[in-house]
């Protein structure tokens, strides 16, 4: 589903990715791990279009993306639920579902059930503000929004972070359920090592702006991917 061949990224003078070679299957949750500041979220800026890499290839479903837009990935079929949430804190949860319409034609702007089904306590709260809601439940409500745009790429950076422990296990438990489903390829940016470890089936670890590891599960041992993540 996502194929990345030598992404450069500058910020200003600053290079920060280096010719990074990355893919996501569907079906499968790939993790990029790594410690702070080495890049992760800059990556994932790249393939949701809101920073323009300034080397390299980028293809989704096998077609060359260029230089696109946030709304053009959108469309194509890039959902993202970026650090920190960005939930719209004095828009109702309703609301807040209905931003994710924009990318959608007009037959398909509504929410479908299954969004309530994997998050029962936003049909609950579709009244409240966002801004009123528990960060765990932000959390639920940006990852429904990002849904509500039928994506074939699912990008998830750091979903646990300062999240409760109850509504991690039922966020991990909606992942599983998408990757079952086995029509979306979901690339997941985290620092919580047992969460990813347990959901992932592919690791990628970066370490300043390079790709220091790639290895399915199947053939990475525990010790090793920890070890990469060591500052």
């Amino acid at each position: 589903m996502l194929e990345l061949e030598n992404i450069v990224l500058h910020y200003g003078k600053s290079q920060i990715l280096n010719g990074v070679n990355l893919s996501a299957e569907k079906g499968k949750i790939t993790c990029l791990m790594g410690t702070n500041g080495v890049g992760k979220t800059s990556l994932l800026k790249v393939i949701a279009g809101t920073h323009n890499h300034s080397v390299g290839t980028y293809k989704l479903d096998g077609k060359d993306q260029g230089l696109s837009s946030a709304h053009i990935l959108a469309r194509r079929g890039v959902g993202y639920v970026p650090q920190g949430r960005d939930v719209f804190p004095l828009m109702t949860v309703h609301e807040n579902l209905q931003t994710g319409f924009a990318c959608l034609d007009k037959s398909e702007k509504m929410v479908p059930d299954q969004i309530f089904e994997l998050f029962p306590v936003l049909k609950e709260m579709k009244n409240r503000r966002g801004g009123d809601l528990s960060g765990g439940q932000q959390q639920q409500l940006a990852i429904a929004r990002a849904l509500i745009t039928r994506p074939k790429l699912l990008l998830l950076d750091e979903p646990t972070e300062g999240i409760q422990p109850n509504i991690i296990k039922q966020i991990g438990e909606v992942i599983s359920f998408l990757k079952n489903q086995g029509d979306m390829a979901i690339l997941l940016v985290e620092q919580y090592f047992d969460f990813a470890y347990n959901l992932s089936d592919h690791f990628y670890a970066m370490r300043r702006g390079d790709i220091i590891l790639d290895a399915p599960k199947s053939k990475l041992k525990k010790s090793e991917l920890l070890s990469c993540l060591s500052v």
